[in-house]
C-alpha cells in the first residue's frame, strides 16, 4: 500500500509506501493529486519517503509507475526522495533523463528539510 497525503495549501504531495507498490497504488495517487493539478495547473512538489525501496508487486505495478511518471512529470516542479536506500542515489542519476522536475535526495530522517526545499526552494 502507498500512503498519499496532499497538502493543498503548500501544493505538496507526500507518498510513503508500506510494502510493495501495486498498480492500484498509482491509480490512488492520481485520484488524490489530479484534482489539485487540474485546479492549480501544477504541483509544487512531491516527496517520496521510504527507509528502503519496497519494489513492485508485479510488472503491472512497474508499468503503472512508469505511466504515472510519464503523465505527471511536467506538472511537478520539485521531487524530493527521502530514503536511506542506495536506490535514492540511483534515482538522482537516472530520473533527470525522464522527468522535468528538479530532483533532490535527502536522508530518510530529513523529511522536514525536504519539505522546506519543496516549499521554499
Amino acid at each position: 500500500m502507498l500512503s498519499v497525503k496532499m497538502d493543498e495549501e503548500k501544493g505538496l504531495a507526500v507518498l510513503e509506501p508500506q510494502g510493495k507498490l501495486s498498480k492500484e497504488d498509482f491509480m490512488r495517487v492520481s485520484e488524490v493529486i489530479d484534482p489539485y493539478i487540474e485546479k492549480s495547473k501544477r504541483l509544487n512538489g512531491l516527496i517520496a519517503r521510504a527507509k528502503t525501496f519496497p519494489g513492485w508487486d508485479s510488472f503491472g505495478a512497474l508499468s503503472a509507475h512508469l505511466t504515472f511518471i510519464r503523465d505527471h512529470h511536467k506538472k511537478i516542479t520539485r521531487l524530493a526522495v527521502c530514503t536511506d536506500s542506495v536506490v535514492g542515489n540511483l534515482a538522482k542519476v537516472i530520473a533527470p533523463h525522464f522527468v522535468s522536475a528538479e530532483i533532490r535526495v535527502f536522508p530518510y530522517d530529513e523529511f522536514d528539510s525536504a519539505k522546506a526545499w519543496i516549499v521554499h526552494g
